[in-house]
């Protein structure tokens, strides 16, 4: 999987998330501090019909906890189809965290802004 590093330095991929048959491309930006799967912006949950699931407790760069709700979706994956908890937010962005890219190979390139993630 390919992806770039954008005017800003961010690492960025775009993965399809689905609930049942509709798909959405999503550009996710790659979040090595966040060791969950993933967080979309509550406009992006809206768009895709995801049902709320549940909450996780969360604890921000500054420390400080908080409650975020979570949905269900189906991403995918090198593959396969899998099953996920969404964090959804406020925020601006998609990340897409450490849950998701273990046992794989992630090369961050700023001399060709170039992103590649692969199996190991």
């Amino acid at each position: 999987m390919n992806g770039i590093i954008d005017s800003n330095g961010r690492a960025l991929i775009n993965v399809d998330i689905r609930r049942d048959a509709i798909a959405v491309n999503v550009e996710v930006w790659v979040d090595t501090g966040f060791t969950g799967d993933i967080v979309l912006p509550q406009p992006k949950i809206d768009a895709l019909g995801l049902h709320r699931s549940g909450s996780v407790d969360a604890i921000l760069a500054d420390g400080s906890k908080t409650v975020y709700p979570t949905c269900t979706c189906l991403m995918d994956w090198f593959g396969d189809v899998r099953r996920l908890e969404v964090v959804a937010n406020e925020g601006t962005y998609p990340l897409l965290g450490v849950g998701l890219l273990l046992g794989l190979e992630l090369c961050v390139n700023y001399s060709t802004l170039q992103l590649t993630l692969e199996v190991a």
